[in-house]
């Protein structure tokens, strides 16, 4: 195996590595043992990634002596729920895992909220390992410490910050993605860019289709970027009180359409993202705060990626602008009933907008709908 490249996560004693390179996965049970020695594991996984990873895992952990018991939940968002969550926790204890075991979420972002959440709670507290195979997982849900599941009421509302021990991110699993599930990542590549790094932006830009068509050095290079980038939010504002919130461009509306669309495979947590940051920069453009330029070149790079830019292009009907705007009100940027959003002067220079007026955000959603 290549030496990985490693991004590392300085949080004082909760300090952790996210390791980046081919072949992680089948190497996985030496870094464990290495790491943590004596310690039991459990792993957390879905049906599809039980198919073309878990075999991969379990064979290392068996070639390095390590002892594991294996979850199998079913794939997509709908599993994060609090049935799922008991389910887990109900095996991490029938198991025998002790407190000082951990466990392996082996899977994308629905898997490591999840287990995360399960490993925070189970027995008051366990360690975790993230093995994201998604590049949704990779570039973001995986590193940072944000665990959870989905409520009725809206995503990501119940959880808990708990941080990994260690994150291996294997690019070979990549190559196994469905291209729908790729595109649906890359949309959270694009995010950093947007935020406050135009020079990634343009990267990307210059780069996708190289990336997309699978080119090893750029997607090590695109993976580590991101991931430094989260690093650092993470660093400055560990518990999203402040600049950390960045990290949400799109997905205040992203997450109003996931709601809508019942969470469904209707609209993927990357495509939900993509619409969002183009309706950020549009309404930002509406308010008069970025050039409208920047709006039509982003929908047609994320366009050109596979992505979905228009609420239009989600399949099927969707609730009134009401059910949108209810849910747009349960965001957890929501402070004393006040609309927070994520919004842009332009590519690379997003900022937190508070006190936004909800009567704006109706009209601009209601004029995007009509398709004027």
């Amino acid at each position: 195996m290549a030496e990985p490249t490693t991004v590392h996560v300085p949080l004082d004693e909760r300090a952790y590595d996210i390791l980046i390179g081919n072949g992680l996965i089948d190497n996985a049970g030496a870094l464990l043992k290495a790491r943590f020695p004596g310690r039991r594991f459990g792993i957390v996984t879905d049906t599809e990634v039980a198919i073309a990873q878990l075999p991969r895992l379990t064979a290392s952990l068996d070639a390095a002596e390590v002892g594991y018991t294996t979850v199998v939940l079913p794939n997509g968002e709908s599993t994060k729920s609090f049935a799922r969550l008991g389910e887990v926790v109900e095996a991490i204890l029938a198991a025998r895992l002790e407190r000082g075991d951990l466990i392996i979420a082996l899977g994308g972002g629905v898997i490591g909220d999840l287990a995360g959440f399960a490993a925070a709670i189970a027995r008051r507290g366990m360690d975790f390992v993230q093995v994201p195979t998604s590049l949704l997982a990779q570039v973001d849900s995986s590193v940072g410490g944000k665990t959870g599941i989905n409520s009725p009421h809206g995503k990501n509302l119940i959880g808990a910050f708990h941080q990994p021990k260690l994150v291996l991110a294997d690019l070979d699993a990549l190559d196994t993605l469905p291209p729908r599930q790729l595109a649906a990542g890359y949309a959270e590549v694009v995010k950093y860019g947007l935020i406050d790094d135009e020079p990634f932006y343009f990267w990307l830009e210059d780069n996708r289709r190289e990336i997309f068509a699978g080119n090893a050095a750029l997607r090590a290079e695109m993976v580590a970027r991101c991931c430094a980038a989260k690093t650092r939010f993470v660093l400055a504002d560990e518990k999203e009180t402040g600049v950390r919130a960045l990290l949400n461009l799109g997905h205040t509306f992203g997450h109003a359409l996931e709601s809508a669309t019942g969470y469904s495979d209707r609209l993927l947590h990357g495509e939900g993202v993509a619409i969002g940051m183009v309706l950020a920069h549009g309404f930002s453009a509406k308010l008069g705060l970025a050039p409208s330029q920047d709006t039509g070149r982003i929908a047609q790079h994320l366009s050109a990626a596979g992505l979905p830019t228009h609420i239009n292009d989600i399949p099927g009907e969707l609730p009134d602008t009401d059910y949108l705007m209810n849910a747009i009100a349960q965001d957890k940027k929501v402070v004393r009933g006040a609309l927070t959003f994520i919004l842009t002067h332009g590519i690379g220079r997003a900022f937190i907008e508070k006190h936004v007026d909800p009567a704006a955000v109706r009209a601009y959603l209601e004029e995007v709908r009509s398709g004027r």
